[in-house]
């Protein structure tokens, strides 16, 4: 087991932290593990990659499919 310390924690960080691990009836070391590895767990697989990210965060509220753009058409040159 790996051992971690945390230096120059700003005093209102560590006041709420002494706090959210008393209403959860924790140490702040294991609430502070406990924050860790909730976070960590919630991290998007290495496998999903950004497009799907996106896809999956809105077909939740509905989404919208749109059909690909048209690819034949050569790009503009800039009018400046």
């Amino acid at each position: 087991m790996a051992t971690l310390t945390i230096r120059n924690l700003d005093a209102r960080v560590k006041q709420q932290l002494r706090r959210r691990a008393a209403e959860h009836q924790n140490s702040m070391e294991e609430e502070v593990r406990q924050i860790l590895s909730d976070v960590l767990s919630r991290e998007p697989s290495p496998e999903e990659n950004l497009a799907e990210r996106i896809h999956t965060r809105f077909a939740a509220v509905g989404g919208i499919d749109l059909p690909p753009p048209d690819r034949t058409d050569l790009p503009r040159e800039p009018g400046f």
